[in-house]
């Protein structure tokens, strides 16, 4: 008898808990059975390439006005930002991309995309899909909206939704952020985003504190030679055997420079050189795409790459006029990095609110690239960028089993179980929210 008092309080506190936790879920689901899930299969239904997301756009501003926010539209193309001020306290950004990709679906589900749009870089006519999953996050954040906006009581300060376009080409958030993002609408004091995804069990949530996703930079090497006859290959110079040289050398930057620790990759994605059997030509290019999860590790392979490129180029002894040329495209992005601090508060809370089986450490395999940082790096706000699970365990079952493959991300395949991946993206959001700005 005599613990019974200690114990009491942390009963209590449990017990409230659980209610909370229970209170919040049965509160999304209801909305997701009544209003989310109808929307999702509009989004599904109807993608729109980067650029184009006009209509996408014009839906998530009535979603978020008729939630109760202040909207803007058209910020940085056709980006849109909404506010809810709720009294004194922080202001915390949560951020939703929502273009589709060029990809024909082939899921077989009954709402499949049969939308079919003008791709504005090639002019061709291609089909569109959601093959990334842009359609659970935006679904999710008006989720998001329609509970912050009707729970008021329980927090205090400013809550900006921001609807991001051209996500998938790497540029809509560096649009936002031109158009004067922060000095419109003010710099938020946290920046929150997740992405869905088809690798991780759906309803988990997956947040790591290091580098959730690579930052990634796109690099030509032009490499000039002598032309020549193919028949007196010693009255030119080669490009296509100095290309091939150079593609060799710098598989050595990762496995050679870079700590074993360290990730980064170098891929040569193209190499172009020459027209016809009998001609050596006077010029190869290389298009490289290079990964790194630190601003050291991007250094080091940028500046092997020139390294490598300029005295491969003096070894094959081309003048110094003549050397391979090394561009760095602007369509670079920098990694995607937690606040170690900020990510251990947040996981702490949905382990709390949300139950510890729930959350998980999977460090992702890939090197894939996001934009975010561009929101969140210069200046520097505190973020933290997080991953919902989107397919059913009987999937990941099945194919260890000998059944299908789990479709990956930008598949014609890929499909998402929108009912667990948008309610788990909704209450995450929410207990990640109310942690930073709730009524303690």
């Amino acid at each position: 008898m005599k613990h019974a008092p200690l114990l009491a309080p942390a009963l209590l506190l449990a017990a409230a808990s659980l209610a909370s936790a229970q209170s919040l879920e049965d509160s999304v689901q209801r909305d997701y059975d009544t209003y989310l899930a109808p929307l999702f299969d509009h989004f599904h239904r109807n993608p729109e390439l980067s650029l184009l997301e006009s209509n996408t756009a014009a839906r998530m501003a009535q979603e978020l006005r008729a939630a109760g926010f202040d909207v803007t539209e058209g910020v940085g193309g056709t980006g849109v930002v909404a506010i809810l001020r709720n009294g004194d306290g922080p202001m915390v950004m949560m951020r939703a991309d929502m273009d589709g990709l060029p990809v024909e679906e082939k899921s077989g589900l009954p709402n499949a995309s049969r939308v079919t749009q003008v791709d504005p870089i090639t002019g061709a006519t291609v089909p569109v899909m959601h093959a990334c999953g842009h359609d659970v996050h935006i679904t999710s954040l008006v989720g998001t909206a329609r509970h912050m906006a009707s729970h008021r009581r329980d927090w205090s300060g400013t809550l900006m939704l921001i609807v991001q376009p051209a996500e998938e080409r790497i540029i809509g958030a560096q649009m936002m952020m031109d158009d004067g993002l922060w000095e419109r609408f003010g710099k938020p004091d946290f920046a929150l985003a997740f992405h869905v995804s088809a690798i991780v069990e759906a309803g988990k949530i997956n947040i790591t504190e290091g580098s959730p996703f690579a930052g990634a930079d796109t690099v030509d090497i032009i490499i000039h030679g002598v032309g020549a006859h193919g028949a007196m290959p010693h009255r030119g110079r080669d490009p296509i055997v100095l290309g091939s040289e150079i593609v060799l050398a710098l598989q050595t930057l990762v496995s050679r420079e870079l700590p074993p620790r360290s990730p980064g990759v170098v891929t040569v994605g193209s190499f172009h050189s020459g027209s016809k059997h009998n001609i050596i030509s006077d010029k190869a290019v290389l298009q490289l795409t290079v990964r790194n999860t630190s601003e050291e590790t991007r250094t080091l392979l940028l500046e092997g790459i020139r390294r490598i490129a300029e005295n491969m180029g003096r070894v094959a002894g081309l003048p110094e006029d003549l050397l391979p040329e090394v561009i760095v495209s602007e369509e670079s992005v920098p990694p995607t990095i937690n606040d170690a601090p900020l990510t251990r508060r947040l996981k702490a809370a949905w382990v709390e609110e949300l139950g510890e089986a729930t959350v998980i450490d999977q460090p992702d395999k890939g090197m894939g690239a996001e934009d975010f940082p561009f929101f969140t790096t210069d200046p520097a706000i505190p973020s933290v960028y997080w991953i919902i699970g989107g397919t059913p365990k009987e999937a990941f079952d099945a194919e260890a089993n000998g059944g299908p493959a789990v479709p990956s991300h930008h598949s014609p395949l890929f499909k998402i179980e929108p009912e667990p991946s948008v309610t788990r993206g909704v209450e995450s959001t929410v207990v990640a929210l109310m942690t930073l700005i709730g009524n303690q």
